[in-house]
């Protein structure tokens, strides 16, 4: 672990500020949380190399930035922002949040299902906290991952969804969280960089079913960082769809956990979507609690230039009869790096398991690198469990077959990557997501490798 005193310091002073900003007025229960988490995150210090699950990835260079946490309304961002990642069009709820505080001007809801909340987290923790007390913080564990701490430490805002037993949304819950470090401190001319810590906690219950989109974007190509942390509650039967977008600039870093637990013949399914940070780091987890539980977890990592991508996913088989699917596939360029970590954890009781991991890899450059690492830790003989890595470049009789056909060989090569993305594309449900990334995608693809992009 890191102990370095002064790389903690700031943190200590934004923990002090927070405070006295007004988070020590609130409820005792969420005070006592915040405080232990924070005092866990500084006996934990920043995770290094040294342990297994960071194996791959140093977070030294966000370690050493002094970072501070991004105020609230210290500017005002336009309208014309956002408007290009919104889903105005087709979902029923969007709440917007600029650097991890709700932006009521830029939110909107519409007509929802009787009983159905969809609110700021910041909102419910001030109005009626004894809603969200049997499960904020009470998934994603912080005792044992620094960044889960910190984020449990000043988790303020973000936001809360609970949709009760036996209903059906029909459209999805866009949840946008906008960043810019040029709205982020409340000290005239500072230069320091922002970080915000979204937490967010979402509660589908018994028999129910809805969508959700979570998306991260930068407005600019700022240097900033994003700790969040998603907690998702899936009652029995419950049916839950969901997709988080990560677009953030080419200079920040993106830490974040989503913690998911499923009840009794409960269904999850993610898509993980990962084009920007220069630094970012997704951890995915899921209990699958009840027996007949489901899960699928599909993710496209696309990484350029020098970024580096870190997912990793943990599936825990608790009870019989549950089944998982996973399929992760990344398309690296330049000098980047890629990392996929992929655990099934099969326990004692959880007999008759059903589960399938596959991670697949496309390298487009001779100095992109790829650390694939799938799991398998099983202790009840009554399974059946696969997993595979693949790693390679274009398949020279395609490219031989195409160019055959007269085409060059930049669109050859673009043809065959975009066939090898489009799997997962096609596998999200949201259409204008599914959309607006296919127009992303084409557009890295546009010479035949992935050339620069701003957006």
């Amino acid at each position: 672990m890191l102990h370095v005193t002064e790389e903690l310091d700031s943190y200590r002073v934004d923990f002090e500020r927070f405070e006295r900003d007004g988070a020590g007025s609130q409820p005792q229960w969420i005070n006592r949380i915040r405080t232990a988490a924070f005092g866990r995150f500084v006996e934990l210090g920043f995770p290094t190399t040294r342990l297994e699950e960071w194996k791959y990835t140093n977070v030294a260079p966000l370690a050493k930035t002094p970072f501070r946490r991004a105020g609230q309304a210290w500017g005002t961002l336009p309208v014309e922002a956002v408007e290009s990642v919104t889903l105005e069009k087709v979902a029923c709820a969007q709440l917007v949040f600029v650097n991890g505080h709700y932006s009521p001007d830029l939110s909107w809801l519409e007509k929802l299902p009787e009983g159905v909340v969809v609110s700021s987290l910041a909102m419910v923790l001030a109005c009626n906290p004894a809603s969200v007390e049997p499960h904020l913080a009470q998934y994603a564990g912080y005792h044992d991952q620094a960044f889960v701490a910190l984020n449990t430490a000043f988790m303020e805002d973000g936001a809360f969804v609970s949709i009760p037993k036996g209903t059906t949304v029909e459209a999805p819950i866009h949840l946008l969280f906008v960043s810019s470090a040029q709205l982020g401190l409340p000290d005239e001319g500072s230069s320091s960089a922002t970080v915000a810590y979204p937490r967010n906690l979402i509660v589908v219950g018994s028999h129910s079913r809805a969508q959700f989109v979570e998306s991260y974007v930068g407005v600019s190509n700022d240097v900033y960082c994003t700790n969040a942390v998603t907690e998702i509650v899936g009652g029995e039967s419950a049916v839950i769809d969901y997709c988080k977008v990560q677009r953030e600039s080419e200079e920040a870093f993106h830490v974040a956990t989503v913690q998911a637990q499923l009840g009794r013949d409960s269904t999850f399914s993610s898509h993980t979507i990962d084009l920007g940070g220069v630094l970012v780091r997704n951890d995915l987890d899921v209990a699958l609690e009840g027996e007949g539980a489901e899960c699928t977890l599909n993710g496209l990592y696309m990484a350029r230039g020098r970024q580096h991508v870190d997912n990793h996913t943990r599936i825990d088989h608790v009870r019989p009869h549950c089944s998982s699917r996973q399929l992760y596939k990344g398309i690296l360029d330049g000098k980047s790096r890629g990392v996929f970590n992929g655990k099934v954890v099969v326990h004692k009781a959880a007999e008759k398991t059903d589960a399938k991991q596959v991670n697949k890899n496309l390298l487009l450059s001779e100095d992109a690198v790829i650390d694939s690492k799938p799991q398998l830790e099983i202790f009840n003989n009554d399974v059946k469990c696969t997993h595979g890595t693949t790693i390679g470049r274009h398949d020279q009789d395609a490219l031989f077959y195409l160019r055959a056909r007269g085409i060059d060989l930049a669109n050859a090569r673009s043809l065959l990557t975009y066939a090898f993305a489009s799997e997962l594309l096609s596998r999200i449900t949201v259409e204008p997501i599914r959309t607006r990334l296919d127009e992303l995608l084409l557009a890295r693809l546009g010479n035949g490798s992935m050339p620069e992009e701003r957006s």
